[in-house]
């Protein structure tokens, strides 16, 4: 077979690129086209589409379709009139405000640019000055648009009349701040010049652009010989943890679980904090700037407590005693350091040494692995197939099947294989079981019963809701909002959000989640016939936290312990399919749970701790794990609490129990190196895939 061919070629780094052939000779034999191309790159490696659309532009309509060149403040003002606005689209991280200022200084108009930053009340004042820029010829900044939505429509009426009135001085020009909001006035954006500028990325130009404005006065400030060369190499370890800390959400979740938005304000905090308690006599405090840093001045934006870990594990690196060791290295690579002459260089100094640093930023400096890239780019790819199923044209050109016609025969399809409700009235006698005692019925019962309902609802208003979208697309009946949007979600193989209300969480395309529909059906209803099962599938519960607080009740009944002083210790098999637990295995107290995925990182069953992924594997089965109910548990420091969570997505909305409704527990595993090194990692434990 050809099939290590077919390995190989989606194993290269580049598999877009032209010059990569595919496998015997498939593009002669065939005669394919580099579209054909691209369908087998969103078979064999998805994460690389992102780079075969760039390729496929650049082919079909040019490099100037896919290379951007910067706009000058010149070409856009040489585009404009008084009656243009010209609308800067602001971006986290980027103000053009600079911009604008050095340009009105080219212009020699510096001292006739009237700014105003809009909000509360600012909205007559604005008014006021663009009418008296409109008689003298001067420019107008109004900053901020976005922050007052209640003055946008005089906004516009303002605009309208620029083109409309002949008695305005022709050197006018007016200029406008915003965030992308959907209350921005259309007729504004249309009828204006629109420019953004993206903020800087990379390592590289981040920490470039925190050092470019201090000064010699600043680098030198603290006058104490010993405190003098901490506060430099803390200089640039702030800065460089601040760019790693901005740099890190290009990875998704696998770098926060939310994504925070830490600005310069930030950093100029510590400064202040670092500069007041190396002016006090004493030793340098590292746990209180540890603490102040971590906790208080970037922390204070932080709200998920996995991210807080894992931002205290970042700032460890570059908070420490160790970087006054000029051997003392940010990453394992030794590229990334404090620079050599920190102790006595100038500003210039430490700029050319961040000038020498790399373009592109390994995942190593985050302290992920190379696997982190993979999960960037596919996100990034998803992202941009997502943007292109959400413009697609319903009319289907050529000699293809009609859009109704596919969506007809879906629904047909789902509709045969749509699992009937769950029974409870053939229940084994186990499933459902009271205790004799208190006449109760037994936690996993009620938990299972809970479980029962929410498929049983799910079911109902699945076969319902394709019965009713088989009959609006033959006319039969009226196509409602709802049964539109389920139409389109069917088209684009997404699950239709008239469920959203009723099912569990899932980033699944319809076709696998409708497949795992069927399995975790099949798995209650197994359940609810058969009596409890040897290993629990957690992934089939709606409510995992659900199951797992009943496994503790039932022990706190039979027990008589009090239910809040229980917790959970893990015992981690050696082997991950649940037709190997043999009979005498299956524990009398708490349960084996199976089916969940480790992300990364991946479980060493030979050594039996967490060890690093393999090369392009991103993910992995984890083992089964025991969850044995303890009193008054405490995980020991030396092992790795891993988060086990619904979905890849992580980030949740905060539940009624204070923890995010993505969030399960924590499960204490074996480790060889320290925790934090897969805190820097993201390793996580899944209940299920994206797919």
């Amino acid at each position: 077979t050809n099939l290590d061919a077919w390995a190989d070629w989606a194993a290269n780094d580049s598999p877009q690129e032209i010059e990569q052939h595919l496998p015997c000779d498939y593009e002669d034999e065939f005669e394919l086209q580099y579209f054909h191309k691209l369908l087998l790159l969103k078979c064999f490696c998805p994460e690389k589409i992102l780079f075969g659309m760039a390729e496929y532009v650049q082919l079909s309509l040019g490099e100037c379709f896919i290379v951007f060149p910067a706009a000058t403040m010149g070409e856009i003002y040489a585009d404009t009139t008084h009656a243009t606005p010209i609308v800067f689209v602001l971006s986290t991280g980027a103000d053009p405000t600079g911009m604008l200022l050095r340009f009105a200084k080219e212009m020699n108009m510096q001292d006739s640019l009237g700014q105003i930053s809009l909000g509360q009340g600012q909205g007559p004042r604005a008014q006021k000055m663009i009418e008296n820029a409109c008689r003298d010829g001067s420019w107008v900044l109004l900053q901020n648009c976005h922050l007052c939505k209640s003055w946008m429509p005089s906004l516009e009426k303002i605009c309208e009349g620029l083109e409309e009135s002949p008695y305005i001085n022709k050197a006018f020009r007016l200029y406008l701040t915003s965030m992308p909001a959907n209350y921005f006035p259309v007729a504004v954006l249309q009828n204006g010049s629109k420019l953004t500028n993206e903020p800087p990325q990379g390592l590289r130009a981040n920490v470039r652009r925190s050092m470019a404005t201090m000064t010699e006065d600043q680098l030198n400030c603290i006058e104490d010989e010993s405190k003098s060369i901490c506060w430099r190499r803390l200089q640039f370890s702030l800065k460089f943890f601040h760019a790693v800390i901005q740099e890190r959400r290009k990875f998704g979740p696998l770098g926060w679980n939310i994504r925070y938005e830490f600005n310069d304000s930030d950093l100029e905090t510590c400064n202040v904090v670092l500069q007041n308690n190396l002016d006090t006599p004493g030793p340098v405090p590292w746990d209180t700037l540890l603490f102040v840093f971590g906790q208080i001045a970037y922390g204070g934006r932080v709200t998920d407590d996995q991210d807080r870990r894992c931002l205290m594990a970042i700032l460890a690196k570059f908070v420490s005693p160790k970087i006054l060791d000029d051997d003392y290295r940010f990453s394992e690579s030794g590229i990334y350091k404090c620079p050599d002459n920190s102790d006595s260089g100038t500003v210039d100094d430490f700029l050319s040494y961040v000038d020498s640093l790399p373009l592109t930023d390994p995942p190593e400096v985050f302290g992920m692995h190379e696997n982190a890239n993979i999960a960037f780019q596919d996100q990034q790819s998803a992202h941009l197939l997502n943007l292109v199923l959400s413009i697609q044209p319903r009319e289907a050109s050529g000699s293809g099947k009609k859009p109704e016609d596919v969506v007809l025969e879906l629904a047909e399809l789902m509709t045969s294989r749509v699992p009937q409700v769950i029974s409870t009235e053939t229940a084994h006698p186990t499933s459902f079981g009271y205790d004799p005692e208190t006449g109760m019925m037994y936690s996993l019962g009620t938990c299972l019963g809970q479980e029962v309902n929410k498929f049983n609802r799910l079911l109902s208003l699945l076969a319902k809701s394709l019965v009713m979208l088989q009959n609006a697309v033959k006319g039969l009946i009226v196509m409602t909002a709802d049964l539109d949007a389920m139409f389109t979600a069917l088209t684009n193989n997404q699950v239709p959000g008239l469920l959203s209300k009723v099912t569990y969480p899932s980033l699944k395309p319809l076709s696998s989640w409708f497949e795992d529909l069927i399995l975790r059906v099949q798995f209650v209803r197994d359940w609810v016939d058969n009596g409890k099962p040897a290993c629990i599938w957690i992934s089939a519960m709606y409510f995992p936290q659900g199951f797992l607080t009943a496994v503790l009740q039932g022990y706190s009944r039979a027990n008589k312990i009090a239910v809040d002083v229980l917790g959970f210790e893990f015992l981690v098999c050696d082997f991950d399919n649940p037709e190997e637990v043999q009979e005498d295995e299956i524990p009398d107290t708490g349960c084996l749970i199976y089916g969940m995925f480790i992300d990364g990182a991946r479980w060493n069953y030979d050594k039996q701790v967490l060890d690093d992924q393999e090369p392009g594997v991103t993910y992995g089965h984890a083992p089964i794990i025991h969850f044995v109910p303890c009193q008054n548990y405490s995980p020991d420091p030396g092992m790795y609490s891993c988060p086990l969570y619904k979905t890849s997505v992580r980030a949740g909305t905060l539940s009624t129990t204070g923890h995010s409704t993505n969030f399960v527990l924590m499960i204490e595993v074996e480790t060889d190196r320290a925790p934090s090194y897969w805190v820097l990692k993201g390793a996580a434990f899944l209940t299920m895939l994206n797919d």
